[in-house]
Formats: C-alpha cells, structure tokens, sequence
C-alpha cells in the first residue's frame, strides 16, 4: 500500500508538471471557468429572476458544478493519450504498482480542481455572488462538488482506456455531458419544469449536488418539498460515491486488459 501511494504521487507530479509547462494548457484551464461565470454570471443573470432573489446567485452554484462537469473531456483524453503513445506500456515495464498511473491521474485532475474551484469563486464573488452561511459551510460545498469531481474523473479515466482514438474522445463525452446539464436543476429549478422533467431533474446527480452547494452556500434553489430537494445534501454524497462503486473498479479492470 505504501509503495502503491509513493508511486501514485510520483504520476501525480508526472502530470502536474506537463501542465506547468505547457502554458497553454493552464491558459486553457482557467479561462474556461472564468468564461462560464462572466458568459453566463452577466448574459443570464442580468435578464432573469429567481423568487425575488437574483438570479446570479441562483445560477452561481450550477456553473460551478457544471465546470467540473466538462472537466471529464480533459480526465478521457489525457488518459486515451497516453495509451496511444504508449506511456502505459513503458510504465507496465517499470517496478512501479499498477494502480499507480490511475491514482496519479485522479490526484492529479483533483489538484487541477481545487485550482479551478479558487478561480471560480474569486469570479464568483466579483460578479456579486456570496455565499452567505459562513465559511464552515461554504467549504462543505466546495468539499461535496470536488467528491463530485473526484467520481467524474474515475469516469473519464475509464472513458479513455476504452475510447482508442484522442480525436474521438470529445465527441463522446459532450453528448453525454451536455444532456446531464440541461436536464439538471442548473439553470431552472425543477419545480418550473412539466411534471415529468422536473422528476428527471431532481434525481439527477448533478442536481443534487448544486442543490446543497445552494443550500450550503445560502443561495436561492427552489427546491421544492420532495424528497430529493429535502435530502440534497444526502444525495450529494450518495451519487458520488455510487459512481466510483461503479467507475473505479471498471477502470482497474480495463488498465488490467491493457497491461496484458
């Protein structure tokens, strides 16, 4: 176990050290949470209302959850890339454990995370969002939305062992992403959705976990008085978790038919 985690940090720095120096990337990175918080913080928050709150502190929450959302793209086509050029068969020649690579790759995307979530809050602040129930909460909200990273990047890790080509990565995790935020709690609260979608909504796991960001945070949510609304910080914690069960094991077991 001690050599495992040694090793899973090595990959780590591995990682974080190709996006140091690519500049680019770390361009990249953080340009795109910043976008989604001035693009959709001004262009939606200035013409929309939610209750009599604004609707900037509605949507807030959802474009932070949203960004870690689309960060899966990155989690997939880095791991394809890797596979592609053969980096996983070098590292399976080397006395280094095996779980080392996907362990560095998630530890890795996590720490790009929180960066991501410093950045996003700081913009988040300077287009008048608060977060308006003190620091302790606050900090359990951003915890719960990096849960939720920390199980979509176990899904993009085995996204990319499957998808053989880079090119095609992306083609196949916006179609399942762009779905998972329109039919969320992101920009409408489920109430104001027909019965059915509104159902959809609320059981979905990126719903669930804006819906205790905005509760944690002090936002306004609409959520409603059923059970998922009423439970949102249990289901914040449950679907992460439900999605490693899921992802990670799955994960394990392709690098396995990979190392072989």
């Amino acid at each position: 176990m001690t050599t495992a985690l040694a090793d899973g940090w090595v990959m780590t720095t591995r990682y974080l050290r190709h996006v140091v120096r690519e500049p680019e990337q770390i361009v990249l990175y953080f340009s795109l949470p910043i976008m989604f918080v001035l693009v959709f913080g001004y262009v939606f928050g200035s013409g929309m209302a939610v209750g009599g709150d604004r609707y900037r502190e509605f949507l807030l929450p959802g474009v932070f959850v949203m960004t870690q959302l689309y960060g899966l793209g990155a989690t997939a086509t880095a791991v394809s890339l890797d596979i592609s050029r053969g980096v996983v068969d070098r590292f399976r020649s080397m006395p280094t454990a095996r779980s080392a690579l996907m362990v560095g790759r998630s530890g890795a995307d996590l720490t790009r995370a929180l960066m991501e979530m410093v950045v996003l809050l700081v913009c988040g602040l300077l287009v008048g969002w608060q977060a308006h129930r003190g620091a302790g909460p606050a900090l359990a909200a951003v915890g719960l939305i990096l849960l939720l990273r920390l199980a979509l990047t176990w899904v993009g890790i085995y996204l990319g062992s499957v998808v053989p080509n880079p090119d095609t990565v992306s083609l196949i995790v916006f179609p399942l992403a762009f779905p998972l935020t329109a039919l969320s709690n992101v920009f409408v609260a489920p109430g104001q959705m027909p019965a059915w979608l509104g159902a959809v909504a609320e059981w979905n796991p990126i719903s669930a976990t804006v819906a205790a960001a905005r509760e944690l945070f002090g936002n306004p949510g609409l959520g409603g008085d059923s059970w998922p609304a009423e439970h949102a910080v249990l289901l914040a914690v449950a679907w992460p978790l439900l999605l490693l069960a899921v992802s990670a094991p799955a994960a394990v077991r392709r690098y396995r038919l990979l190392s072989r």
